[in-house]
């Protein structure tokens, strides 16, 4: 590092200093928000907490804290999201380890818990003894969020990837529900048996061609594994639907999350197959989870 930058980071003498000058320079490359950012990546880069860092602002910081600083400030410029660089990432307000063959988990998802939960609500209540899973768990944020909101439920998630299944594992038994949350390697829903009460996935449904596309940070951070759905984007739920009336019980639901033009699609599919589906919109107001029961109308919610 040389130049103005250099010069920046070696006038940052206190702590709160070396966070402007980290935000500063997050905001020049037009990442947005470069404030909380900036926090996040220097509490990390020096071991502190966010207490810390505000407690300890007109603390002097040495060459070294800054050279630690300036590294992660320049990988987020290049494009790795805090997440990657944390190796974590919060989801339904618990602390999710990420791993390369895990994706990394978005608010946009906490729509498939809330209508998931809303269902469970509505009818056998979350202290009941429920049996879930989840398709494609990755790093297993649906599947924790859920069982640390259903005290008695148990679920078993399943990914293709080894790497997965055991970051899952990891995560299950960080948020405090390994003993009732099991992962196991397979393709979809190929190594299941028995019948669930609930079914849930959030599949890869970007269509190949839209690939190229998508954002720096998702193209080049999330595996693609996790992200292609085929060439309409249907690939996943064409597998998975037809598979569902042996997997539910038979008051069963399952919940799947799309993207915001599929939920038609989604419907025929699932039509086809004696299967009526209600959708749920995320907060921007965006079709974001079908929900899919045997041969009843369901209302959307």
């Amino acid at each position: 590092m040389s130049g103005p930058e250099a010069d920046a980071y070696a006038a940052a003498a206190t702590l709160g200093a070396l966070r402007r000058v980290a935000a500063r320079r997050l905001a020049e490359a037009g990442i947005v928000p470069a404030a909380l950012d900036a926090r996040l990546l220097v509490a990390e880069a020096l071991g502190l907490s966010a207490t810390e860092l505000v407690a300890e602002e007109w603390r002097p910081v040495g060459i070294a804290e800054r050279e630690k600083v300036a590294t992660v400030v320049a990988r987020r410029v290049a494009g790795a999201p805090v997440g990657r660089i944390l190796g974590r990432r919060e989801f339904w307000g618990l602390d999710f380890g990420l791993g390369p063959d895990t994706l990394e988990p978005r608010p946009d998802t906490e729509t498939l818990v809330e209508a998931a939960l809303a269902r469970i609500d509505s009818g056998p209540g979350r202290t009941a003894p429920l049996r879930l899973a989840d398709l494609g768990t990755g790093s297993g944020a649906i599947l924790v969020a859920l069982l640390s909101e259903l005290p008695d439920a148990i679920g078993l998630g399943v990914d293709r990837s080894e790497g997965a299944a055991r970051i899952a594992a990891a995560n299950a038994r960080r948020n405090g529900v390994g003993s009732r949350a099991f992962f196991i390697c397979g393709d979809w829903t190929e190594a299941l048996g028995g019948s669930f009460d609930y079914i849930l996935s959030n599949p890869p449904y970007i269509r190949s061609d839209e690939i190229a596309a998508l954002p720096r940070e998702v193209r080049e951070h999330d595996p693609a594994a996790a992200l292609d759905g085929g060439s309409d984007g249907f690939a996943p739920y064409r597998r998975i639907i037809p598979t569902l009336d042996r997997l539910l019980a038979p008051e069963g639901v399952a919940f799947f999350e799309i993207g915001a033009d599929q939920a038609e699609g989604l419907r025929r599919i699932a039509g086809g197959l004696g299967f009526t589906a209600a959708v749920r919109r995320d907060l921007a107001g965006h079709d974001r989870v079908v929900v899919l029961q045997r041969g009843r109308n369901l209302a959307a919610d």
